[in-house]
């Protein structure tokens, strides 16, 4: 599914000092500290709930929709990591 899709996600916590560069390349993702390159999309949120995320410990759907996730990029990415978040949560 994400084969043909290239993009740099620059995931930042907004109440510590904390960036991180997850790079999806060729249908391979990396993750990097710190900033790397010219993101495509930018993720942000607190450092708490951040962490819970990646951790499958919650869905980014409520916090998405209650303000405290902040997803910057185009619509067509934005809906396909919305898509991808489906599929790996099913809500």
């Amino acid at each position: 599914m994400n084969r043909d899709w290239d993009r740099t996600v620059l995931v930042l916590a907004n109440d510590i000092e904390s960036a991180h560069t997850m790079v999806l390349k060729d249908g391979e993702l990396s993750l990097r500290q710190g900033r790397q390159g010219e993101p495509d999309m930018t993720v942000i949120s607190d450092g708490d709930t951040l962490a819970a995320m990646f951790f499958g410990d919650i869905t980014p759907t409520e916090p998405y929709l209650n303000g405290t996730l902040k997803i910057i990029g185009s619509e067509d990415d934005i809906m396909r990591l919305d898509f991808i978040s489906l599929l790996i949560w099913g809500e």
